[in-house]
């Protein structure tokens, strides 16, 4: 495996939906708590080093805001009342006082949000990305992402997804395409280079 470098000036840790609302799902391969703690020694690593850290959460005013799925019984949006603290991005991560905080409306942290405006704005060419869930907010992210030419680090240890075949699938055949995929560890080790 090829070493992982990269310009701590040129980086962004971008975290995806690490929110009180989404860490008590039940998650595999690796719980939310597993991830949230990979997650967690991430962001302290990413602010220690200097990058852009970008903490990701998705929100309502009433429902409208929301792109909604195809509305047969499987998938269509839960109608029940969600607590108030639900999109709070989890007290362990913050937010700093330095940390860059965007609110989604859909799966993906870039459209309709300022994250490609501050990404650009500060030099950033690449963003490492963890969260829940692999293939939900993490994969469309990282496509929006790849359509907006940034060089990738999925950190396959610091996400998961609500079901194992859920989070490997991207990990097999859209990540490699797109980017490195990396374990926290590895990318702790480059972060203290």
């Amino acid at each position: 495996m090829k070493e992982l470098n990269f310009d701590v000036n040129q980086t962004a840790l971008v975290v995806i939906d690490m929110q009180n609302g989404i860490v008590g799902l039940p998650c595999e391969p690796y719980s939310a708590t597993q991830v949230l703690t990979q997650v967690q020694r991430l962001v302290d690593s990413s602010r220690n080093a200097g990058l852009f850290v970008t903490l990701v959460n998705v929100d309502t005013k009433d429902g409208k805001d929301m792109l909604h799925p195809v509305t047969d019984a499987e998938t269509s949006p839960s109608t029940a009342k969600r607590p108030e603290d639900w999109s709070k991005i989890v007290s362990e991560l913050g937010p700093a006082p330095t940390d860059h905080c965007v609110t989604k409306h859909q799966w993906g942290a870039f459209y309709g949000t300022d994250l490609d405006l501050q990404l650009r704005r500060r030099g950033i060419d690449t963003i490492i990305l963890c969260g829940i869930a692999t293939d939900i907010g993490v994969e469309t992210t990282a496509r929006e992402a790849y359509q907006h030419g940034y060089n990738q680090i999925f950190v396959e240890d610091a996400m998961t997804a609500l079901s194992k075949p859920q989070h490997e699938h991207p990990l097999k055949y859209t990540f490699p395409r797109m980017g490195r995929i990396r374990t926290t560890e590895e990318v702790l080790q480059a972060l203290s280079e």
